[in-house]
């Protein structure tokens, strides 16, 4: 609703009017004479005051329903304002003159009820103005409109207020409070005052809300790891969770990632993205269908034949759920995150995995590494939350001070690079270690699993050996007995 400003002064003699029960909205002459409403010639005029009481505007409603409004607009209190002393238990804020009329008569004419001046698109606004005054009171009530708009204002008031507030909820088919007066549903309103519900910011749950969600049984894992060590400590791989995947260089975090794909193609129906910049794409294709034939095709020794090939490829490639980022060297953070996205939300992919960030990192112009690692790693935790997919990334560790992780040395959440937010955006951490310049074969080709952070289930520590074939190409979970 908006008003014309005249800058006339008020032309009613409120103080002297003949004050007359206002029978379409139900309201008393009394509580028409309390908050000085005259009716007059099909008009309705509403008496505003300044903070000293006196009366300084008025607002006019003519019979085609339209509002002007005399005098100092500009210096009026909420309608109804004059009438109550600051503090006090309750105070009602509604949309509209009736409305405060009609609510403080069906709530006895005990409590005081106010209204904003202008309608539901500037409600803040007036609240603003008069904040202190309505913060003097214990409790804020607020019975705005059942529309879009009076909602969506009750809202904006309440965030002001924060655990003062109180959003009064309305009956089906009841918009506003005169709608109760007029429906004779006086009772009806009384209780839905005095059940209005404490307002609640977005994003803040009230525990007891929750009692059918906590008492559903827990879900099991989406897909579990191909390594029952590691399904041991992390209970598989949930969706929305972001997975890291860490080591030396050179020590099987690529091979080790391929198995789990391969796994999870075995194991799901999705569609899976393959991000390996490391590396062409007919390399991570032929490396993936290695999984499929149990041989490295991808080595020039193979000895496999062509119908070998041919199997392999279609149980991984041919199953047209496999996508892979050809990236022609463009490896910007926000060329990654678009592609991420674009693999999740237009191909479907419920599970792409991203080897690795430290590329993306040093391909950035800025030169800062931890700054370039946390903008990388917040973009992607952000697109986990937004897209559900599991996302799996790889990344490298610092170098160690003593014995480097290219001979064995234990993975650490400490030595991780940057600045900290691989670790604390990361739901999963799995370090990987090997002795990659031992003597012994067995020890050379033998990667230990650990588990550095688990958001899950909070437990850590070694998961299990892997022995890598150059065979087959493979990498199989070992008992440390069999070493």
């Amino acid at each position: 609703m908006h008003a014309t400003t005249h800058d006339s002064k008020p032309v009613h003699a409120f103080e002297d009017a003949n004050y007359r029960t206002i029978i379409d909205r139900g309201i008393s002459s009394d509580t028409a004479r309390t908050y000085k409403c005259v009716q007059y010639d099909g008009q309705t005029a509403f008496a505003y005051t300044d903070d000293n009481g006196n009366i300084i505007a008025e607002k006019v409603r003519s019979a085609d329903k339209k509002f002007f409004v005399n005098g100092n607009w500009k210096d009026a209190q909420l309608y109804g304002q004059h009438l109550f002393s600051k503090g006090g238990k309750f105070v009602t804020i509604v949309e509209g003159e009736f409305d405060a009329m009609a609510a403080y008569q069906m709530l006895g004419s005990k409590y005081p009820v106010v209204s904003i001046r202008n309608g539901a698109a500037s409600a803040a606004k007036d609240i603003r103005s008069h904040y202190e005054w309505l913060d003097s009171f214990d409790n804020i009530v607020i019975c705005f409109d059942a529309d879009d708009a009076g909602q969506k204002a009750a809202s904006q008031v309440a965030e002001i207020f924060g655990s003062k507030a109180k959003v009064f909820k309305h009956l089906d088919g009841m918009k506003d409070a005169c709608d109760y007066l007029q429906n004779k549903k006086m009772k009806e309103f009384s209780d839905k005052w005095w059940a209005s519900e404490q307002h609640v910011p977005d994003g803040i749950i009230v525990g007891s809300q929750l009692y059918e969600d906590v008492m559903k049984p827990l879900a099991p894992a989406d897909v579990d790891y191909p390594f029952a060590g590691v399904n041991g400590l992390t209970y598989g791989i949930r969706k929305g969770e972001l997975v890291t995947i860490t080591a030396g260089s050179g020590l099987g975090k690529s091979q080790f990632v391929r198995e789990i794909v391969w796994h999870v193609l075995n194991k799901t129906e999705e569609n899976l993205g393959l991000m390996f910049l490391e590396e062409s794409v007919r390399k991570t294709g032929l490396s993936l269908m290695s999984l499929a034939a149990n041989q490295p095709l991808h080595l020039p020794d193979s000895d496999a034949t062509t119908e070998d090939k041919r199997d392999a490829f279609t149980k991984t490639l041919g199953t047209e759920r496999i996508y892979l980022f050809d990236h022609f060297g463009s490896t910007s953070v926000d060329n990654i995150i678009n592609r991420v996205r674009y693999l999740a939300k237009a191909l479907g992919c419920g599970y792409v995995f991203l080897d690795h960030i430290s590329i993306v990192v040093s391909a950035q112009a800025s030169g800062d590494e931890r700054k370039a690692i946390d903008e990388i790693m917040t973009k992607l935790r952000m697109l986990v939350q937004e897209t559900g997919i599991a996302l799996i990334v790889v990344s490298h560790l610092k170098r160690p001070d003593t014995k480097g992780h290219e001979e064995g040395a234990a993975t650490s959440l400490a030595q991780l690079r940057g600045s900290g937010s691989i670790a604390q955006l990361s739901d999963m951490v799995i370090g990987l270690e090997r002795n990659g310049q031992a003597e012994d074969v067995t020890e050379r080709n033998t990667t230990r699993v650990r588990v550095l952070k688990n958001r899950f289930s909070g437990t850590t520590g070694p998961a299990c050996s892997l022995l890598y074939s150059r065979d087959t190409g493979r990498m199989t979970e070992v008992n440390d007995e069999e070493l």
